[in-house]
């Protein structure tokens, strides 16, 4: 059952309150339904415009369900205190229509939560978005591949386009593509609006017949699939088809995307490279695989910078594939791609997948992809890359779907806001851009901060995590914890994350090496003291760093510190548009001004000093 969360605990900092959102309460399930007009006394929450924006108003009473309506086909570009804004793309339309949705109901769906009348314009866009999903065809022919439209002048015209002509064979009417083309045609056809349906098939890799689920783990525990897990794995694999076998699984953080990937692996049974984010998450990949299949030591290798094992199953990390001796030298470990006849490839957080891994996955099409991630964003604006090469969504769940039901941690953002002294707000107005954000993220009343929040949660296992070095090393010293950064030894941040699991250790302090793959299962209070500017998916990974349900059915919460009227609070907004999408709003507090009331806390000290 859900925990009530109750008030905040009782800290000594002065807070000052702000209504908050209301919170979803609304599953995906019937995101497309059309409300009856008896359920909306109110006027409708969405006001459509023609640019393809959409502005959703917070305070009308369909809030929550319009959001999630939205989310199946829109991208929430900002969310200030009372009106969302969200953009439709042809990417977030394709993305729906590989899920299944048609144009008609989606705009049906639209008109009778919007105000006023959808643009035309607009309607007539969303239209030939859908319409152009699935317009080309790639299959199997004899000897190549073959590149099929039910528009045959269509074909010719792309023939000719520039980036498409080198790369097909026009014989008779019919485009041929060579196998090594199949990635890069994706890429180059996307490119002009024209998304590939992709039916060409795979090759079988190497048998992995004796790779079983278990339904205990070596430790004795009970173990099974959640239903959301199974389904997203059979949805995947598509009983085999070769309209499935590739795309990419978006699930919260905590919600157990490893054991995802597990699955279809289980589904399949040929030899598998997964692609992770650094070597404590190649660790935890080998451990979560040897508890819970029947996996052996000897059939699981590590390729890291460490160790270069090439096993049936092998893990990898991003890192070494993409190291080179300098910027024209080649990629000397993209050759782990073909050096064993895999039947799958696991693109783990594929949402930081580094660019020249985009090169080599343009090659592996042959190869079953699945990518695993808490969010589609990337803050390099490859989501067509990822949608050609890796696939299309092909399955997602609403964060607050599965906290209501009790698979992920039920949670509560607050973001506290402090203000610079006079002398740091003279030294902020007059530096460089990038000067300015650090002096506003490290000024040193978040550390003050910290120490009220660190006695509010005394008992609670606590994660603070930073951007700058000598802002979390000064914090470390301060309160003398433990301190994890890219430079930290592998086997000695095992130890710390072992020692905080366990609970030998309480606090902990890590830099951004903490944002991603970190099974931290009773970790439930978060304090981010700095961010990477505007980053919507390190705010949603460092949420997930606490989400996963805690043996004892507690609550987590997590705390955004930030610089009032300061670039700081700027990026901190940008940062939670993806969570506000999710159904999370934001408590904001702000630290009291300086008083009389004694020697206690932040309010004694004041702003920042």
């Amino acid at each position: 059952m859900p925990v009530s969360l109750g008030p905040l605990p009782a800290c000594s900092v002065r807070w000052r309150s702000f209504p908050a959102p209301r919170p979803s309460k609304q599953q995906l399930s019937s995101a497309l339904t059309v409300p009856a007009p008896a359920a909306r006394p109110s006027p409708p929450p969405l006001i459509v415009q023609s640019d393809r924006s959409i502005v959703l108003e917070v305070d009308q009473p369909g809030f929550a369900e319009a959001r999630d309506f939205l989310a199946v086909f829109a991208e929430l570009e900002k969310a200030p205190e009372h009106v969302h804004f969200y953009r439709v793309t042809p990417i977030s339309i394709w993305n729906a229509a590989a899920a299944g949705l048609h144009a008609e109901p989606l705009l049906d769906g639209l008109a009778a939560r919007s105000r006023f009348p959808v643009p035309p314009s607009l309607e007539s866009e969303i239209r030939d978005w859908f319409r152009r999903y699935g317009l080309l065809r790639l299959e199997r022919g004899e000897g190549a591949l073959t590149l099929t439209s039910s528009e045959p002048d269509l074909l010719g015209e792309l023939a000719r386009a520039r980036d498409v002509a080198p790369l097909v064979q026009v014989a008779n009417g019919v485009l041929r593509v060579e196998e090594g083309n199949r990635g890069l045609l994706k890429q180059a056809l996307i490119g002009l609006g024209y998304p590939v349906e992709d039916l060409a098939g795979y090759r079988t890799g190497e048998a992995l017949k004796d790779l079983r689920l278990r339904e205990r783990t070596t430790s004795g525990e009970p173990f099974a699939l959640r239903p959301y897990q199974e389904e997203a794995a059979r949805v995947f694999w598509a009983a085999g088809a070769a309209h499935g076998g590739s795309g990419v699984i978006v699930l919260p953080c905590g919600a157990g995307k490893t054991v995802v990937g597990m699955a279809v692996m289980d589904l399949l049974r040929e030899e598998t490279l997964v692609l992770t984010t650094n070597t404590v998450a190649v660790r935890q990949w080998r451990r979560e695989l040897l508890e819970k299949t029947t996996l052996r030591e000897e059939d699981i290798g590590e390729y890291t910078g460490e160790r270069k094992n090439l096993r049936p199953v092998t893990i990898a990390t991003y890192q070494i594939l993409t190291w080179r001796r300098g910027r024209e030298e080649p990629f000397e470990h993209f050759d782990v791609f073909g050096r064993r006849d895999w039947g799958l490839v696991i693109y783990d957080e594929v949402h930081l997948l580094p660019a020249p891994v985009f090169r080599a996955t343009a090659e592996l099409q042959t190869r079953r992809r699945l990518g695993l991630t808490a969010t589609l964003l990337r803050e390099d604006g490859r989501e067509e890359d990822v949608f050609s090469l890796i696939g299309p969504k092909r399955y997602g769940v609403p964060w607050k779907d599965l906290e209501s039901r009790g698979f992920i941690a039920e949670a509560r953002c607050v973001e506290i806001r402090l203000s610079l002294s006079p002398e740091e707000r003279q030294l902020y107005m007059s530096a460089p851009a990038r000067t300015a954000y650090r002096i506003a993220s490290t000024t040193p009343g978040k550390l003050n901060v910290v120490e009220d929040l660190l006695a509010c949660h005394a008992n609670e296992r606590v994660l603070i995590i930073g951007q700058y070095l000598d802002q979390l090393r000064e914090l470390s010293a301060r309160f003398e914890l433990p301190l994890i950064t890219g430079r930290t030894p592998v086997g000695e941040r095992e130890r710390l994350y072992e020692a905080f699991r366990s609970g030998a250790i309480m606090r902990l302090v890590v830099s951004k090496v903490g944002n991603f793959a970190i099974d931290l299962p009773d970790a439930s209070v978060a304090i981010q003291l700095s961010g990477a500017f505007g980053s919507r998916q390190e705010e949603a990974q460092r949420l997930g760093r606490i989400l996963r349900p805690k043996s004892d059915g507690s609550a987590a919460v997590f705390y955004a510190v930030v610089t009032a009227g300061t670039k700081d609070a700027d990026f901190a907004a940008k940062r939670q548009r993806f969570l506000a999408e999710q159904g999370y709003s934001y408590e904001i507090r702000e630290v009291g001004e300086p008083t009389q009331d004694g020697p206690d806390g932040v309010l004694a000290r004041g702003e920042a000093s």
